[in-house]
C-alpha cells in the first residue's frame, strides 16, 4: 500500500539503540513518547532471536511494530517519528 512502511530519511549505524527515545507526532499532537528500553525485547534480543531462524545481512531492516497511543491514520494526514540523535521521518498517508 502506498506510503505504508516508510523508512528513512537516513540509516544510522553508530548509535546506542538501548538509549533511544521514540516520539510520534500525529496531527501536530504527541501521541507516543517512550524509551526503546520499554520494548518487551531489546533490539539486541530481537536481532539474536531472528538470527536463529534466518540469515541477517548488513542493511536488513527489522520492523518492530509500535507501542500504544497512535490511532488509525487518516488519509492525507502527516505523521512524524522523532528518535533522539537521528533524522525525523515525516510521512503523509496516501489519499
Amino acid at each position: 500500500m502506498d506510503t505504508f512502511g516508510a523508512f528513512g530519511p537516513s540509516i544510522e549505524t553508530d548509535v546506542d539503540v538501548d538509549s533511544l527515545t521514540i516520539r510520534t507526532i500525529y496531527r501536530n499532537k504527541e501521541m507516543q513518547n517512550y524509551p526503546v528500553s520499554d520494548l518487551i525485547f531489546s533490539p539486541h534480543q530481537i536481532v539474536s532471536l531472528l538470527s536463529q531462524d534466518m540469515t541477517l545481512y548488513p542493511g536488513d531492516l527489522i520492523a518492530c511494530g509500535t507501542g500504544g497511543g497512535v490511532l488509525p491514520i487518516r488519509r492525507g494526514t502527516n505523521i512524524e517519528i522523532h528518535i533522539d540523535g537521528l533524522d525525523t521521518l515525516s510521512n503523509t498517508m496516501a489519499g
